[in-house]
């Protein structure tokens, strides 16, 4: 794949990892079709990344039609060498407290949103015999702060289904990327989302409540760069730079705060952070 110029989807570019990536891949020469959706708003954005040879779509993640941006896609001669799932958000609150409503509002942007796309881009890759699949994960899903318990087990749900799939579609050479991150500089902790139901008074004075209030002060300091991030799963997707022969892994932890995934995944992740280090 070194040097191979894919076409890349990815989902949630309008800041954060999915521009930080999207910015990656049109580096190395490849085409991005960059997706957010409300494209209306970031209009100098849209220009720039089009100007450079990309394309940007308006996806809803959450419409349960998401998945025809893909069949409409393929069907005008875009085929969809990369799927990268990148765009979510978390809604922070207590499992206790947390209404169904918002649980399924969740799922749908982290979990069934993915899912949808994946299903969708599937049969074009099989048929293609070759794609790669990424799908951006959290050192949440492995053992998470309180309030994260929903967002962790969305993570969670898609980790798992995403090591089925990998198994299911091997012999059609499709590979999949799970990107175990910790924290970064993103627009995260600045676009914080309470659960609707106040802490009940049993919880006054304990970690949950101190957390909350930490996630409402926004004095919480991510020590991570994106940009750097991205450029590492850039090139394990792209086998380029230090990604090279590093090609067929599964599973990427990325930060200095990531939990430890396997002694094999501590390696490469390392590997990559030096060779990128500024």
């Amino acid at each position: 794949m070194a040097t191979t110029k894919l076409t890349w989807l990815i989902t949630g570019c309008s800041s954060g990892f999915g521009l930080s990536l999207t910015r990656a891949a049109q580096a190395g020469g490849h085409k991005v079709i960059a997706t957010s959706r409300n494209p209306s708003h970031t209009p100098d954005l849209v220009a720039d990344i089009e100007s450079k040879g990309g394309k940007w779509v308006q996806l809803d993640v959450d419409s349960r039609d998401c998945g025809n941006v893909i069949t409409k896609l393929e069907g005008s001669g875009d085929h969809i060498d990369v799927l990268v799932n990148n765009a979510g958000f978390s809604i922070y609150a207590p499992i206790e407290t947390i209404e169904e409503e918002e649980v399924r509002t969740q799922m749908e942007t982290m979990y069934f949103g993915p899912l949808r796309l994946i299903r969708a881009v599937l049969p074009h890759m099989r048929q293609r015999k070759s794609g790669v699949i990424v799908n951006m994960s959290s050192g949440a899903s492995l053992d998470g702060i309180p309030t994260m318990g929903v967002y962790a087990g969305a993570k969670a749900g898609m980790d798992a289904l995403i090591k089925i799939l990998a198994k299911e579609v091997a012999p059609f050479n499709i590979r999949t990327l799970t990107v175990i991150l910790g924290t970064f500089n993103t627009n995260m902790p600045n676009s914080v989302v309470l659960g609707k139901t106040p802490l009940p008074e049993d919880y006054k004075g304990t970690f949950t409540e101190q957390v909350q209030d930490l996630l409402v002060s926004g004095k919480i300091h991510p020590n991570g760069d994106k940009d750097k991030a991205m450029q590492a799963v850039y090139q394990v997707v792209a086998g380029e730079g230090v990604g090279e022969g590093h090609q067929t892994e599964k599973l990427l932890p990325l930060g200095s705060d990531m939990t430890p995934v396997s002694k094999e995944s501590r390696i490469i992740s390392a590997m990559l952070w030096n060779c990128l280090a500024l």
